[in-house]
């Protein structure tokens, strides 16, 4: 059996939270059907450039909101798995990582951990992933050692009882304007951070009002969070999701969220 599993990042530094990383996981079987329907649905809508949370605007908003229930129909169905990491700026203990390798240790952290690859069942052996990152932003030697880092993922101590494999070609780099998967994750994945940093409330400098930029956000924010609360209602959206009465809820909850505390 073969899933496809991909990712981005955002914003590293915020308000109140920052080191946001988002990805979705869909079993290969049904990633060509998902694509062309989201596609199709793209097409339908005359929306043919790239969605990207930093580009809804209020002429766009009833576009995005579209495209948001048909992804979120997938999620409810359990063909598309979200989910997304993110670190109160609180904790910042010393030990936490230097600058330098933070993004590469965290970024091996939510794909190690979030998408419950350490408890895939036995039954479904073997499992293969193929690991589609958005564009890394860093030199060609350390994300060509990251990407060493997940392809020996396997083969340690903590995945001895996972029918997990990684085979030599199957962790790429990918253009987000080319895979509209990717582009509904930075969506749902910007609207988590507009509103726990709090981005709902700002206001331009001289003016007395939020923006219509800010308004529009917000609307498609309370839009997206009406239909993660269709399958968790009233989930909140600061603190890691519990197990929601899944026997292995990492593997099989179709949208979790992790706030991610480093071992004082």
């Amino acid at each position: 059996m073969e899933f496809v599993l991909l990712c981005d990042e955002s914003a590293e530094k915020g308000k109140k939270y920052g080191d946001f990383f988002g990805g979705c996981i869909v079993n290969g079987k049904d990633i060509t059907a998902i694509n062309d329907a989201l596609k199709l649905k793209k097409n339908e809508l005359h929306f043919f450039g790239e969605l990207k949370w930093t580009k809804v605007t209020m002429p766009y908003l009833e576009k995005y909101k579209a495209m948001m229930d048909l992804f979120f129909y997938y999620v409810r169905t359990g063909k598309i798995k979200v989910r997304i990491m993110f670190r109160s700026m609180k904790d910042e203990p010393n030990r936490l990582y230097s600058h330098d390798e933070k993004y590469f240790k965290l970024y091996y952290q939510f794909i190690k951990h979030a998408f419950g690859l350490k408890t895939i069942p036995q039954e479904l052996a073997p499992v293969y992933i193929r690991i589609y990152l958005d564009q890394l932003p860093d030199t060609k030697e350390k994300c060509s050692a990251f990407k060493n880092f997940l392809l020996a993922m396997p083969k340690t101590s903590d995945f001895q009882n996972s029918p997990l494999h990684i085979r030599e070609g199957d962790i790429a780099e990918i253009c987000s304007h080319d895979h509209v998967l990717l582009q509904c994750v930075d969506v749902v994945l910007g609207a988590m951070n507009f509103r726990l940093n709090e981005l709902h409330r700002v206001i331009p400098e001289g003016q007395t009002r939020r923006g219509q930029r800010t308004l529009a956000k917000e609307q498609l924010y309370k839009y997206i969070y009406q239909n993660i609360c269709e399958i968790k209602p009233r989930f909140n959206i600061g603190v890691s999701t519990g197990d929601c009465g899944y026997q292995n809820p990492h593997w099989e909850c179709p949208y979790q969220h992790w706030d991610f505390k480093s071992k004082k």
